[in-house]
């Protein structure tokens, strides 16, 4: 039910956000190109995380499958609100994050230690929300990762 709660609200916040507060220009390559890029590359493993979980990318959200792919989190509620608790300890600031934050601990207060160490490891990467991913696309993933110190939160 909890699940639900939350699924809901986001599709129902989905395009209003997309509309009226992302201001970045979609990116427009379909999953398929993005497995054109070589295979150590970041565009190459967004392509392969699109295609496991058979999603499209999302015009303007593209950066949110990008964190996936960086932090190796997965895609079951508790681990959406814990990579936003992630990039909360690396000082990304919405709205959007906060509000998924504090539902997430509400609904969910049986994670919560997942939820602190993804905080925890959000500190210690350098500041990575904020990069533009497009240009990114063809450097490895590794070197991406390991620049920023971004480390799986499964580690």
């Amino acid at each position: 039910m909890r699940a639900y709660i939350l699924e809901t609200i986001y599709e129902w916040s989905k395009k209003p956000y997309q509309k009226w507060f992302k201001k970045n220009a979609a990116w427009s390559i379909p999953a398929g190109q993005l497995l054109l890029y070589p295979t150590e590359s970041l565009g190459f493993h967004l392509g392969c995380f699109l295609l496991k979980y058979n999603f499209d990318p999302q015009p303007k959200l593209e950066n949110h499958d990008v964190f996936h792919v960086l932090t190796n989190i997965g895609i079951t509620v508790p681990e959406e609100i814990a990579m936003q608790f992630y990039l909360f300890g690396n000082g990304k600031r919405s709205l959007y994050l906060l509000a998924v934050i504090f539902l997430g601990t509400l609904l969910y207060p049986d994670n919560i230690q997942l939820f602190r160490k993804a905080y925890k490891k959000g500190q210690e990467a350098y500041a990575f929300h904020q990069l533009d991913y497009q240009k990114l696309l063809d450097q490895p993933i590794l070197k991406i990762q390991n620049t920023f110190l971004i480390t799986p939160l499964w580690k």
